[in-house]
Parts: C-alpha cells; structure tokens; sequence
C-alpha cells in the first residue's frame, strides 16, 4: 500500500504530465498554423511521450493499490511564436518537469517508500533525456539564426522524429 502522501505527490505528478502533453500539443497547433510542419510533427511526438509518462504514474498507482484523483488541467498559451521560442519555453518546461521529478524523488525518499524510489528512477533518466533533447534542437536553431533555408531544412529534419527515421 502507498502512503497518502506518496498518492498525492503522484496523482499532482499525473495532473502535471498529462498538462505536458495538453501544452506540447497547444505548442503542436501553433507550429502547424505557422506552416512548420516538422516542427508541428516533433511537437505532436513529444505530445505522445507526455502522456505515456502520465499513464505509468496511473498505472503505478493501480498497482501499489492507490487512488487516482484527475485534476483539471489549465489551457496552455494559444501562440508560442517562431520556432526558437517554441523550443526555448521546452527546454523551460522541461527543466520545471525535472525540478518536480527531483521532488517526487525527494518524497519518495522522505517516505521511505523504496518501491517509488525504483520506479521514479526511470522518470530522473527520462528527464536527462528530454532536456538534452530540446537543448540539441535550440542550439541548431540557434546556428540557424535567420536564415529562411536552414530552418526550411531543420524543419524537414525535425519531422522525421514523429516517422521514426
């Protein structure tokens, strides 16, 4: 059985997961109405992570015989602007992500609920994932600064994710 707080740090950790993939989603819609297609199509796979990552913290909690408690979920910002302020609020959101991962890690510890500690593990390797990840796409939108053919490119580039190429 988990402790009541362990549940509660959870079931905010599904709530915030789940709005992950509302706002890549949110961000998804703002790409494709600027016609960057790849960027729409990386965003919309990053969208699917998102609540993949939500669903394991369901299912952790079905399986340690915890309640899930759905919350309501805030609408994300309707523009993000061009591609490098699309993926500079990533990075930033994902590095909140990992500040909130640490302190689930942290109750989990303060619990001394080893089981959550195991399980969140695969969240803290995630996290290192998802930030070098945005890094990466920031930095080559950086070195690509204005230049109308090379985001053309990486933008081609950034949709081959979502086709698994």
């Amino acid at each position: 059985m988990i402790s009541q707080k362990m549940q509660e740090a959870i079931n905010a950790q599904i709530q915030a997961e789940f709005y992950s993939a509302y706002l890549y989603l949110g961000m998804s819609a703002d790409a494709e109405r600027q016609n960057y297609k790849g960027v729409a199509a990386w965003l919309r796979t990053q969208h699917g992570e998102e609540l993949a990552h939500g669903y394991k913290l369901v299912q952790y909690l079905y399986d340690r015989g915890g309640r899930v408690q759905l919350r309501a979920l805030d609408a994300p910002p309707a523009e993000f602007g061009p591609p490098i302020k699309i993926f500079e609020a990533v990075l930033k959101h994902e590095q909140h992500v990992t500040e909130r991962i640490h302190k689930l890690y942290e109750t989990a510890t303060a619990e001394k609920d080893v089981a959550a500690q195991v399980f969140l593990q695969w969240f803290v390797t995630e996290q290192v994932e998802e930030e070098a990840s945005a890094t990466e796409v920031l930095e080559r939108l950086r070195m690509a600064g204005d230049k109308p053919s090379t985001l053309l490119y990486l933008d081609k580039e950034l949709g081959k994710r979502a086709k698994g190429e």
